[in-house]
């Protein structure tokens, strides 16, 4: 009856460090979020000056990207032919991104997933009227490649006004 008593107790002390490890020892992510969030100020400041070579810096060769509108392209050199077009319509570049919140999500310690909130403001139609301020929502996979962040998917969508 002793030693089933000492196996009972040996137990639980083990399943208790394995349960605090579990809870406690969590993977400091502080350097991948930073270097995460630097992909979106890289993505904000080639929006801002029309350098699709800055917005591109952090997708990864393979990439699978759509926005709001449904348009998709599955590589970098797609995206930078198709944000060369997005870039010389003034309608489409007039407005101010402001992101409101970054949602991290670590999948594994070479992917992860970043849920972000941009408050769209004078952004306007082909017309030249102004747009309603936009709710626009992104769902970027990161990877890591060779040591670095890469974007490897990124949706974009708009929330509407719900009546």
């Amino acid at each position: 009856m002793k030693i089933h008593k000492r196996k009972i107790i040996t137990f639980l002390i083990l399943l208790s460090s394995i349960l605090f490890a579990f809870t406690f020892l969590k993977p400091d992510r502080s350097a991948d979020r930073q270097a995460i969030l630097k992909t979106i100020e890289n993505y904000n400041k080639g929006w801002e000056s029309r350098n699709v070579e800055l917005v591109l810096t952090d997708y990864a060769d393979s990439t699978d990207w759509t926005n709001a509108f449904g348009d998709r392209v599955r590589t970098r050199e797609e995206l930078r032919a198709l944000l060369t077009e997005i870039f010389s319509l003034d309608f489409v570049m007039a407005g101010k991104q402001n992101y409101a919140e970054n949602d991290f999500n670590f999948l594994s310690n070479d992917v992860a997933l970043l849920r972000s909130r941009n408050l769209r403001k004078g952004q306007k139609y082909s017309s030249g009227e102004p747009m309603p301020d936009r709710d626009i929502n992104h769902l970027r996979v990161y990877q890591k490649i060779d040591g670095e962040w890469k974007i490897v998917s990124h949706m974009i969508s708009q929330a509407h006004i719900k009546k």
